[in-house]
């Protein structure tokens, strides 16, 4: 679904991203972890086409991701950033049916009506549909927001979805539904690519993880592939312990110490 060729990104002389391959399929999480400064956001902003690549190739679904008209790129792929903050209040179902905006010219359809509904529903914030977003917890925003991207792409079987770290600033609970709403979201045969921070949770819920340091893959493949404490320690800089843990098919990561 998604293919990445020899992608790379400069800002002057310096390479945010250098010569990146990969590719990420429908029906799969790929999780991608890297320390801060290692390309991730740079990677995010040029596959939701907010930037253009120095060099290399997107495409999705076999196509060009530059060739895509705007208003079909808004219907094959949607986006849940990092930071979701509004000036003006919104209701959280009028919040939510802006995802189905590239779906109708001037008004919406009962079909899309149904699909806010459904989108609301699976996000578990029904209840809260004529709440002031605004008055939300930031959980609870984040899984309006998810409910948003859901509607979205709700009627197009071939899209994608990109998640900026969206489990950061969240108490346990909340990482918890996130992580788990996007488990169901690549069950369902969408192509889920999300940025993480938390390697346990990137093995316990991604198909496949992506490591990047400084612009580069260290490493990529199954949870279990990849998790090591060798991998860590070249992306992270960070010794670990790796613990089994019962129930998972990964070891648990725990820090050991940091270099100096």
């Amino acid at each position: 679904m998604i293919k990445v060729r020899e992608l790379s990104f400069k800002v002057g002389e310096k390479k945010l991203l250098d010569g990146l391959s990969f590719d990420a399929h429908p029906g799969e999480l790929l999780a991608i972890l890297g320390a801060n400064g290692a390309g991730k956001s740079t990677l995010m902003k040029l596959l939701c086409r907010e930037m253009r690549p120095s060099s290399g190739t997107i495409t999705i679904n076999d196509k060009a991701l530059m060739d895509y008209r705007l208003e079909d790129l808004a219907k094959t792929r949607a986006v849940l950033s990092q930071h979701n903050t509004l000036s003006v209040s919104f209701q959280v179902s009028e919040l939510v049916l802006m995802g189905r905006y590239p779906h109708f010219k001037q008004k919406p359809t009962e079909e899309d009506f149904r699909i806010v509904r459904e989108a609301m529903e699976e996000t578990g914030i029904t209840h809260l549909a004529s709440r002031d977003y605004n008055t939300l917890s930031g959980g609870e925003q984040q899984r309006v927001q998810l409910a948003r991207v859901i509607a979205q792409i709700y009627d197009s079987p071939n899209a994608c979805l990109f998640l900026d770290e969206p489990t950061n600033g969240l108490d346990l609970l909340y990482q918890q539904q996130i992580m788990e709403l996007a488990r169901k979201l690549a069950d369902r045969g969408y192509c889920v690519v999300c940025i993480l921070h938390d390697i346990n949770f990137a093995s316990r819920f991604a198909d496949r993880i992506m490591m990047l340091k400084q612009g580069k893959k260290v490493a990529e493949g199954l949870p279990i592939e990849v998790i090591n404490c060798e991998n860590i320690h070249e992306t992270f800089s960070i010794k670990v312990k790796l613990m089994a843990c019962e129930g998972y098919n990964c070891p648990l990561v725990v820090p050991a110490t940091i270099l100096k």
